[in-house]
């Protein structure tokens, strides 16, 4: 790097190759390594390292650095490499006096200087000479002359008479950038060494996204996404001086590091460009002439790579001279073929921040118009120029329309962040507003609007310039938003206010009234929503227009099925088929109708019409770009999954979607139970319990079915363990329910109660509550909740001692849980019913292959567990086999436990062994893992 940037230390990371290279050169003397790399690839790291590699040797090393001075001083640093000789010296060849001048500190060790000679170039003779003998007194030492391309003509004379007939310890390294260099080659005229000399050309390449990882988590100490370093990646180019000091710079600040693409890039957005970075930058663009700097400049403004003829027309430079010396010089790059840009996006910032005013809207003022008529360009970028260089008209033209194609490709989330910047602006005419207002409104919708984007939206509600349609509508849209994100009692209000200001718009208001009357939402009571649907009903009947029918519909409808309301499926026969749709905006209204559809079907026992409804869905919601629908689509398609017994890699898929959809609590509260149930089934307490948590207290009342579900995950799980907490979340999934006063989501919580009340000997209190959810049920579409009032009934029977009746409940919910295709459920009631009647070994050994396929540690061990109670061994089916260094799928199972931070004793009661068992496992696993300690397990 330049001098500005030397001394940062930067750990030693991707470079084993070269480093292996390197030391197994110098040690074969004669020797020469040429190192090249561009500023800041990371050589003088490298050399470090290589120091560290050679110490103890027996192999004496010198690092001289050449400087990038108007006058360097001759022989520099050849110099600076032997004055650190002193040890070394022993018996010197006479000639060597002459550099008794040039190193004092040697003074003493040298012999006495010659006489001066009459010749300057007899004099540079004996010069050169004199550094050759004195190499050569050194014995085997490694001699390295840092930045090549900055050496004074005496140093590279010297080099080459060095390399002419090296002496034979010798090992020579050079470093240079092959982009500063004063001719093709490091030492002009090129210099050939002996056939004898060891020689070698290493180039560093610039960094890939897993060495930029590894950087950033070595120097920050903190974990990084694999999208976090590809944005790194990408903003740094992977050089990695630039990757270490954005690393720095980041420290402190990375709790967002193991976000998803967008995410990493709003955090590096937020970091300024780091002072040695930028110092280095201004510092190349200050040594290039006129035209180049102003082609830098433009490379700046225009931020994307561009054509020669852009940059030098944007510049005002004549020509493409400039635009060559700068790609020659390492400052441009070619992206895509014959497009050029700064080398990565860290640079342009830096050059982009140090544009005075004037200077910056004068490029953004030629950016405009030079692009202007270049075919296909983005829109948004020319929107972006338009804004800088002062232009409001064309701003606004030009943002409308690039909203307008982000809209066409689907991306809904882009489109709504452009209009938001345009409506914020005071300047923009009324007329102008209120028709983009009302557009973005239908973009937000759609789309996932980040936190700016409803700020400015909520803002906009108080702008003066509406009309009242439309600030209602504004209004509603807003509301729509808070509800999204949970924040229901103040999106009820907003939405219960836009309705008052929607007067003439029906179709607005139904589709305000039809949110309102959703009743798996805590949004209002279930008298109120009661009093909304028929209100809704009556508007939708009189809407003149399909797509505003389909839009109500598409909310009211799962609303209905979700709580069992047989009707509901007869008004499902309103919506238009897919095939009859070209209107996008329709489109996504009826594809949010369908993944409403599977999510309500997913909750009350109609999984199979789910999946069907949810592939139609996610179809429709792909075509016409809708990625809310999406994000509900993957949580119920999730959820879907736990219940069919589909596992394999559902709960890193499913922790993954929470950080993507992190800002919407309603979507990550539903996954973050299903990663509560997988890690229940797995025996991994803590992050069941973790998982049930975030999905009951973070908005609990966000989506109902969910916080039921939650608690009696929660219940159902601390029952297993004897734990007395249970029957206190048992009892508030009770309250929610009975609250809401929908007995179709009985299923998720009424069984675990009334095994608590069995618990607690309260039988009474057990017959009741099943009394009461089939009263409750009476009417009712929901065949998991009947279902579910069987397993109660089978519950209540082998408590009193009907152990017949009990069997007989047990198989009949097995066989209807089966239809179901809910095959986790059934299992449970095969193993509940095997239990009751004290079935044969042999079916409790097959019970427990059918939990280990679907990946129900917990219940697979329970069985084998009760197998070994009755004495019975349990035979392996093929022998058993050695597994040497890998893991056991006990020890697989004991390794995932210990890495989410059990102990031995939680261990031992998941997996039903004793806890001497365990400790054997845990040293096998921490063997086989050559983990240190429990503490470093990882999988």
């Amino acid at each position: 790097m330049s001098p500005s940037t030397r001394g940062r230390s930067i750990p030693m990371i991707g470079r084993a190759a070269e480093l292996a290279t390197l030391s197994d050169v110098v040690g074969r003397p004669p020797a020469v390594a040429f190192l090249e790399g561009e500023a800041g690839a990371g050589k003088t790291t490298l050399i470090g390292a290589l120091a560290t590699a050679v110490r103890g040797r027996n192999l004496w090393m010198a690092v001289g650095t050449c400087q990038p001075l108007p006058e360097p001083f001759p022989y520099g640093p050849l110099l600076d490499c032997l004055g650190r000789a002193g040890d070394r010296v022993r018996h010197p060849d006479p000639v060597t006096g002459a550099l008794r001048g040039h190193l004092p500190e040697l003074a003493d060790l040298l012999p006495p200087a010659p006489p001066p000679l009459d010749r300057p170039e007899a004099e540079r003779h004996r010069m050169f000479r004199a550094v050759c003998a004195l190499v050569r007194a050194l014995g085997q030492a490694v001699l390295v002359v840092e930045d090549v391309h900055w050496a004074d003509e005496d140093t590279r004379q010297v080099l080459r008479f060095l390399l002419a007939d090296p002496p034979p310890g010798l090992s020579l390294v050079m470093t240079y950038r092959r982009e500063e260099l004063p001719g093709d080659a490091p030492l002009v005229p090129v210099v050939h060494p002996p056939l004898e000399v060891t020689t070698v050309h290493l180039g560093l390449r610039p960094f890939e996204e897993p060495e930029v990882r590894a950087l950033i988590e070595t120097m920050t100490g903190a974990g990084v996404s694999e999208s976090f370093a590809t944005a790194v990646l990408h903003e740094t180019g992977g050089i990695p001086f630039v990757v270490a000091e954005t690393a720095r710079a980041l420290r402190g600040g990375l709790v967002d590091a193991k976000g998803d693409d967008a995410v990493a890039r709003r955090l590096l957005a937020t970091v300024d460009v780091p002072v040695l970075v930028q110092e280095s930058l201004l510092e190349r663009l200050n040594r290039l002439s006129e035209p180049e700097r102003a082609v830098a400049e433009a490379a700046a403004v225009l931020g994307d790579a561009a054509p020669a003829e852009i940059l030098t027309a944007v510049a005002g430079s004549p020509g493409v001279h400039p635009v060559v010396s700068l790609v020659r010089a390492g400052v441009l790059a070619e992206g895509p073929p014959n497009r050029y840009g700064l080398r990565h996006d860290m640079a342009r910032r830096a050059v982009y921040a140090a544009l005075p005013g004037p200077r910056r809207r004068e490029l953004h003022g030629a950016a405009a118009r030079v692009l202007a008529d270049v075919a296909g360009w983005p829109v948004a970028r020319l929107a972006e120029h338009c804004a800088e260089a002062g232009m409001p008209r064309e701003w606004l033209r030009y943002s409308e329309s690039a909203a307008d194609v982000a809209a066409e490709a689907n991306d809904m989330s882009a489109a709504a962040d452009l209009l938001s910047r345009v409506v914020s602006d005071r300047d923009v005419p009324a007329e102008d507003l209120n028709r983009l207002a009302a557009k973005l409104c239908g973009y937000a919708l759609a789309g996932l609007p980040d936190a700016d984007v409803i700020t400015r939206i909520e803002a906009l509600q108080s702008d003066p310039r509406l009309v009242t349609d439309v600030r209602g509508e504004v209004r509603l849209c807003f509301g729509t938003l808070l509800v999204r994100e949970s924040r229901l009692d103040r999106g009820c209000a907003e939405i219960a206010h836009a309705i008052e200001l929607l007067g003439d718009q029906p179709e607005r208001i139904a589709s305000g009234m039809a949110l309102l009357s959703v009743p798996y939402l805590d949004i209002v009571t279930a008298a109120d929503q009661r009093e909304w649907l028929p209100r809704v009903e009556d508007l939708l009947a009189q809407l003149p227009r399909r797509p505003a029918r389909t839009a109500v519909l598409a909310t009211v409808l799962g609303g209905r099925v979700i709580v069992g309301d047989p009707a509901g499926w007869d008004r499902i026969t309103l919506l238009p088929a897919p095939d009859d749709l070209d209107d996008p905006a329709e489109i996504r209204h009826l594809a949010r109708a369908h993944t409403n559809l599977a999510d309500a079907c997913s909750w009350i026992g109609h999984d199979g019409q789910g999946r069907t409804f949810l592939r139609t869905g996610l179809a429709l919601a792909s075509r016409a770009g809708a990625p809310y629908v999406v994000a509900t689509a993957e949580a119920t398609a999730a959820r879907l999954d736990w219940l069919a017994g589909e596992w394999s890699g559902l709960a890193e898929r499913a922790r993954a979607l929470i950080e993507v959809y992190s800002p919407l609590p309603h979507i990550t509260n539903e996954l973050n139970l299903v990663v509560g149930w997988l890690a229940a089934a797995r025996g991994d307490w803590l992050t069941a319990e973790h998982g049930f948590h975030a999905a009951l207290d973070i908005h609990p009342t966000a989506v109902i079915p969910v916080a039921v579900a939650a608690a009696g995950g929660m219940a159902a799980m601390l029952l297993s363990r004897e734990d007395t907490a249970a029957r206190g979340h048992a009892e508030r999934g009770l309250a929610l329910l009975r609250a809401k006063g929908s007995w179709a989501w009985t299923a998720e919580i009424v069984p675990q109660a009334v095994a608590c009340y069995l618990a607690d000997d309260e039988i009474g209190a057990a017959r009741q509550l099943v009394a009461e959810a089939e009263e409750g049920l009476n009417g009712i579409d929901a065949p998991s909740a009947w279902t579910a009032l069987t397993v109660c009934r089978a519950h209540v029977a082998a408590a009193v001692g009907e152990r017949d009746d009990a069997e007989q409940h047990y198989r009949d919910a097995q066989l209807r849980y089966d239809e179901l295709g809910q095959r986790y459920r059934a299992a449970q009631c095969a193993d509940k019913a095997a239990r009751v009647t004290g079935a044969e070994p042999s079916v409790f050994r097959e019970l427990a292959v059918t939990f280990d396929a679907l990946g129900a540690t917990v219940d697979a061990a329970r069985c084998r567990h009760h197998v070994r109670s009755t004495g019975t061994v349990i035979p392996s089916v093929r022998g058993r086999r050695s597994y040497g260094t890998q893991l056991s799928p006990r020890e697989h199972d004991v390794a995932r436990l210990l890495a989410n931070g059990h102990t031995n004793r939680e261990i031992a009661q998941a997996l039903f062994i004793s806890r001497r068992t365990v400790e054997d496992h845990v040293a096998n696993v921490l063997r086989k893992l050559a983990a240190p300690s429990r503490h470093d397990v990882r999988l």
